[in-house]
């Protein structure tokens, strides 16, 4: 399975801030929208990710306010990304090993979408159901013993 499935069944729905904009514009979108990550975008590009993680450090470095804070000092600018084509298992293990739960898509500079660690363990628990059921029609439809032999 690879990212395009996620994405095909998912949509393209995206949202989207400047990194000049005010953080608590974005924590609002966020609440509005319920949603745990913003794409970051300045002039077409992606310049980076803000996600719940960096929004609450912000805020407790700040003794619990948004101040003046702009989305462009705390938002992650080196994003993990991957392409339509990543596997699924590879991006598991990308999400892992950096503690990503959300990951823009790209195919060369555009932007695709982005991906969720929700969506992943989505996509994996519905395969795999899938194929349980698969199995088990498969099971119940097992010739019953002498039955389908060839006679030898």
């Amino acid at each position: 399975m690879k990212v395009s499935d996620i994405l095909r069944v998912k949509g393209n729905v995206l949202y989207a801030i400047s990194p000049d904009e005010p953080l608590a514009l974005a924590l609002q979108v966020m609440a509005e929208r319920d949603i745990g990550s913003l794409v970051v975008m300045e002039h077409g590009d992606l310049v980076g990710m803000l996600t719940f993680r960096e929004c609450i450090a912000a805020v407790v470095r700040n003794g619990g306010q948004t101040g003046t804070t702009i989305v462009r000092t705390v938002m992650d600018d080196a994003p993990l990304s991957c392409t339509p084509d990543t596997e699924l298992d590879e991006v598991r293990r990308m999400m892992l090993d950096r503690h990503a739960r959300y990951m823009p898509v790209m195919t060369q500079r555009t932007l695709m979408g982005v991906i969720s660690l929700y969506d992943v363990a989505k996509a994996v628990v519905d395969s795999q159901d899938f194929e349980n059921r698969m199995l088990k029609a498969y099971i119940r439809d097992w010739p019953a013993d002498g039955q389908g032999a060839a006679a030898g």
